[in-house]
């Protein structure tokens, strides 16, 4: 009985969803071979472009390097023991030496380059290796701008140096500007999956925000956000964050103005005539997504949303399109976000914009377009010295602030969808959101 509930628990969660979610094992041959194409193919060109012609990353078991993360197969869930990567560009062969001073080979695509048995001393093997391809630079993950590109932890910094030959320490260099890149870069076959994550993550949502989940007057805000994180465990999906969903109604003594983002209630009860707001991702095929989409919840005999709610997405779509018109490579983030805030100012708009990097982590490394608190630009950090590249995705997030005399109060129009920059230029993963969610559905609503 209980295998029979379970398989009809899988295949209820699959009519649900649009695409196919792939088993475990299969799951395993997508990433690898997409790391096969990726370590052969994207990574040379990478190292080329930031004139890095060796890479050695460190790390050790529960304590791994981001970047590391991203290089395991898929059977590995961690680092072993001290495990230690070296790739060398050979431009002038046109070939890329992968190498694991390890004790076995990491996948298919690392090979192990140390016997213990002829040399017990994993420094000294590395030192070997270092020594026999003789790089001008030796790149290594520290970085003062990039979380993820700071990888390397003090004590194998350390021996790192005193192992290295003195005549190797002028040639050690930060990798940022190679780590960020490996992260950053999307391939056009990760672009086709990308698609599916999204349609995934707001198909979830659609059945979030519908009569399926709430019941007016008696469904919880929290109850939504569990209903979330169970859909996607059901799924045999993970979510990199906790999803939220909240209120904004007509105005009562108590919230004539906006919450900031770090008071929002934490739970309501959902009634008719609520906009309602939500923002959620899952982790698959080591992807990630962030979306945050709005609902209106339908007060009896209404058939729409109030107009005012309908020109207030409106609104927001407008505040996208200034931000992703101002996305052209070689821009930093602080001057795109100056360039967009100015021009939906100008256009009578109150923007605030707070996009992000998005892909092989929630929060990911590369260009950074400003940060709810800091709308004059993000120094010291990714939105000042990282300029946008091409064949990047990113959380297109932001808000704009809309007056509702009919509410007595100003509101938040926040929307956050993928968004990917290629040759092309911009365009969105798959889609954005361009009308309200309705609860409960009207027959014949199509949603986006």
């Amino acid at each position: 009985m209980k295998n029979i509930l379970f398989l009809l628990t899988v295949l209820f969660s699959s009519i649900l969803t649009a695409q196919q979610v792939l088993p475990e094992n299969e799951r395993a041959q997508v990433v690898d071979e997409i790391l096969a194409e990726k370590f052969n193919n994207l990574l040379p060109e990478l190292m080329d472009k930031t004139d890095i012609d060796m890479w050695v990353i460190i790390s050790r078991e529960y304590n791994e390097d981001p970047v590391l993360k991203t290089m395991l197969p898929a059977t590995w869930l961690n680092a072993r023991r001290r495990t230690i990567l070296l790739f060398y560009r050979d431009k002038a062969n046109d070939s890329i030496h992968k190498l694991a001073v390890a004790r076995y080979n990491v996948g298919k695509n690392i090979t192990s380059a140390w016997d213990k048995e002829k040399e017990p001393n994993q420094w000294r093997r590395l030192m070997q290796l270092i020594e026999e391809r003789d790089p001008k630079k030796i790149g290594l993950n520290f970085s003062n701008d990039h979380n993820i590109a700071d990888g390397l932890v003090k004590t194998d910094y350390e021996e790192f140096l005193q192992n290295l030959p003195k005549k190797y320490h002028s040639k050690v260099v930060s990798a940022e500007q190679l780590a960020v890149r490996w992260i950053e870069t999307r391939t056009e076959r990760e672009m086709v999956i990308y698609t599916q994550l999204v349609d995934i993550t707001t198909d979830i949502i659609m059945e979030a925000f519908s009569e399926k989940v709430i019941t007016p007057g008696v469904t919880k805000t929290s109850e939504v956000v569990w209903w979330m994180r169970q859909k996607i465990t059901d799924l045999g999906l993970e979510t990199w964050f906790h999803p939220t969903v909240d209120v904004q109604r007509t105005s009562a003594k108590s919230e004539a103005n906006l919450y900031s983002f770090s008071d929002k209630p934490e739970d309501m009860i959902i009634l008719p005539g609520d906009l309602l707001h939500c923002d959620m991702g899952i982790s698959y095929l080591r992807l990630n997504t962030d979306c945050q989409q709005l609902a209106y919840v339908l007060k009896p005999n209404e058939t729409q949303a109030p107009k005012f709610l309908i020109d207030g997405l409106k609104a927001g779509n407008r505040v996208q399109d200034f931000l992703t018109d101002n996305m052209i490579v070689g821009r930093t983030g602080n001057e795109i976000l100056a360039k967009a805030r100015a021009e939906a100012k100008a256009a009578g708009y109150r923007p605030s914009i707070y996009t992000h990097p998005l892909g092989s982590y929630g929060h990911s490394a590369g260009t950074t377009i400003g940060m709810w608190d800091a709308q004059d630009g993000v120094m010291k950090d990714d939105g000042e010295n990282y300029p946008l590249n091409i064949n990047t995705v990113y959380a297109i997030e932001l808000n704009t602030t809309i007056n509702v005399p009919e509410w007595k109060r100003d509101i938040r129009i926040m929307l956050e969808e993928a968004g990917f920059y290629g040759e092309d230029g911009f365009r969105y993963v798959n889609g954005r959101q361009t009308e309200l969610l309705l609860v409960p559905r009207i027959k014949g609503y199509k949603g986006n």
